[in-house]
């Protein structure tokens, strides 16, 4: 089977921005010597802020104690809505962050990853995106992991999913999810590696003077956060 060549990332207000740039500037480098394509996807077309969303009373009470109001965000522009689409997208790639926590941010990506998960070669969720997914039916009965930090909270999003308290990255299928944040990089050199091979995994990861975590149950953050 031909490697892909379309690859999106579904974006919402308040992701977290490593969760989906990481990914990306890995796929960057890649699509310097194998033809991708990318489609940026959101609910609109406007610019997709890392801003927190104003915390509604739902939303408060999950604000982690200490956050302050700021307004250091960036923001990235969508190429297509969730009602239009491309066809032919082979991979999704869902962020995590806070702003997965606020329901009326979400609006519309359950549905769409719902909608477009039989269509999906692979899905791969970073951080708190698999919280995301598991409010579909798609990880029932899956193995999947999250942010540690955050776990309590993820697990709670669907008890019909086998969350994996001790793992950088989990591989069930064609899905792949990730612990938090910077651990998305590292289940990416993997994906890549056993999609493209473990010789241009390491010429990228080299490329941009990566140090891979190769050890997808190498988790020191399960004790950290005590999810364990």
């Amino acid at each position: 089977m031909p490697p892909p060549k379309h690859i999106a990332v579904l974006l919402f207000p308040g992701f977290q921005l490593l969760d989906a740039t990481g990914p990306l500037d890995i796929l960057n480098t890649l699509s310097r010597s194998t033809p991708l394509r990318l489609s940026i996807l959101a609910a609109t077309l406007e610019p997709v802020s890392t801003q927190i969303p104003v915390p509604t009373p739902a939303l408060s009470s999950l604000t982690p104690p200490g956050i302050v109001e700021s307004s250091f965000a960036q923001a990235i522009i969508p190429t297509h809505t969730f009602d239009n689409a491309p066809d032919g997208i082979e991979v999704l790639i869902v962020p995590g962050g806070f702003g997965s926590r606020a329901e009326e941010g979400v609006q519309g990506v359950v549905e769409f990853v719902q909608s477009v998960y039989p269509k999906l070669r692979w899905l791969l969720t970073v951080c708190t995106g698999s919280a995301i997914v598991a409010k579909t039916s798609v990880l029932d009965g899956r193995s999947a992991t999250s942010n540690k930090k955050a776990f309590e909270w993820v697990k709670a999003q669907n008890e019909n999913v086998n969350w994996v308290a001790k793992a950088r990255w989990v591989v069930d299928g064609n899905i792949w999810t990730s612990s938090g944040v910077a651990a998305g990089m590292d289940m990416t050199y993997a994906w890549v590696e056993s999609v493209w091979g473990r010789e241009v995994a390491e010429e990228l990861a080299d490329s941009t003077e990566y140090e891979r975590n190769r050890d997808s149950k190498g988790d020191r953050f399960a004790e950290r956060w005590a999810t364990i």
